[in-house]
């Protein structure tokens, strides 16, 4: 009986974690979205930019703010997910629909995504762990190998 009311208590706050995030999430892009990202445009020295895209199960479109560096023309994006073992649900998504929005401030832009390939990655990895420190850290935490997406203007 106590195992069972243990594992509920479990089950109850990974939800009530999971709603929190969402509900955090929803904030931070209505917010960058109202400000013209002149507010929470950075997080831990990183920048911020909205990725707007569309989900690989419900078709539906979502917007989520992603820390990102710039290089030349081209955003970079890290499916780091902290340093978990697994994907990020967006990883998934833009493999499936690579065709995505990207908002920088309050300038939005068409770009088309693909995930870097090892080699690539080796060169893109120090870019973007100088302008986001922790993403090195996150890679130590998992034995998987955090992907790099490159995402190039499309017309």
């Amino acid at each position: 009986m106590n195992n069972e009311n243990t594992q509920k208590g479990l089950k109850s706050r990974a939800a009530t974690k999971k709603l929190l995030v969402r509900f955090v999430t929803w904030i931070n892009v209505v917010v960058y979205r109202l400000s013209g990202g002149r507010l929470i445009n950075k997080a831990e020295g990183g920048d911020i930019c909205l990725v707007t895209m569309t989900g690989h199960k419900s078709g539906k479109q979502k917007t989520i703010a992603l820390m990102y560096t710039a290089d030349g023309d081209n955003v970079l994006l890290v499916a780091s997910l902290g340093g978990a073992p697994q994907h990020p649900v967006w990883y998934y998504n833009l493999k499936a629909q690579p065709e995505i929005e990207i908002q920088l401030g309050a300038q939005k832009r068409k770009m088309l995504a693909r995930e870097a390939s090892s080699a690539e990655r080796q060169t893109l990895w120090p870019k973007v762990v100088a302008s986001y420190g922790s993403f090195d850290a996150y890679q130590k935490l998992t034995t998987r190998e955090i992907p790099v997406f490159v995402c190039s203007p499309r017309n």
